[in-house]
């Protein structure tokens, strides 16, 4: 593919390093040109350096908006027209003071993104990890796979970041259509506080998936009745 990156920071850096290394073209736009030019140096390979606008126009497939929350929405509406039809990549985090959800009672990162985009299929995913995460070679952990959800509307769209995801090294997991972005933002911001405001573990607040809908057969001690609410 030909990836259009917008932005010049920490996500813009982990996850055009490993497409570069997958085989594809990356274009990284950015407004400040002498960062563009030294992140595509960094990266190497196939990167070139380019505006903003260079880099919508020359994603022709797939193009990731690696900016912060509302700086998306403003970069969307400015470069429309050179969006239609084509894949745009969402994976900001409306996380603000305190760990609260920005969007709360609102339209998610990604819808907003998408009403600022018409005709662009808005993709939301790489929003559960920090950055340090994706730089890995592969994300792994005890031997297995990080899952990654992606939702989208549209089955193309969703299909070309599935094949994202796995250049990565994770596992690409359906997450359902854009309505259902809301829940991987506020997913975020749940995880966030946690790991950072408590020190705990996120991981351990689910069961195992044999687990997730209760107990597969009775207890010696008593009737599955009591796992009910």
């Amino acid at each position: 593919m030909r990836i259009g990156i917008l932005g010049t920071g920490n996500m813009a850096d982990a996850l055009a390093t490993h497409w570069v290394r997958a085989g594809h073209e990356v274009i990284i736009g950015g407004r400040d040109a002498p960062k563009a030019e030294q992140l595509a140096t960094r990266i190497g390979g196939s990167a070139k350096p380019a505006s903003l606008r260079a880099a919508a126009e020359s994603g022709q497939e797939v193009v990731l908006a690696a900016l912060p929350f509302g700086a998306g929405v403003d970069v969307a509406r400015d470069l429309h027209a050179a969006l239609v039809g084509k894949v745009l990549l969402d994976c900001s985090n409306p996380v603000g003071p305190g760990f609260r959800l920005l969007t709360e009672g609102g339209p998610s990162a990604a819808q907003q993104l998408a009403a600022a985009a018409p005709g662009a299929h808005v993709v939301k995913a790489f929003n559960l990890c920090h950055e340090d995460v994706w730089r890995m070679r592969p994300p792994v952990f005890n031997g297995r796979p990080l899952a990654v959800p992606i939702c989208g509307d549209d089955e193309t769209a969703v299909a070309r970041v599935r094949e994202l995801v796995q250049d990565v090294g994770c596992e690409p997991v359906a997450g359902g259509g854009l309505e259902r972005a809301g829940l991987l933002e506020a997913t975020a911001a749940l995880f966030i506080a946690l790991w950072v405001g408590e020190g705990a573990d996120a991981q351990a607040i689910a069961p195992p998936l044999a687990y997730a809908a209760g107990p597969s057969h009775q207890d010696t001690e008593g009737s599955t009745e009591a796992f009910r609410y």
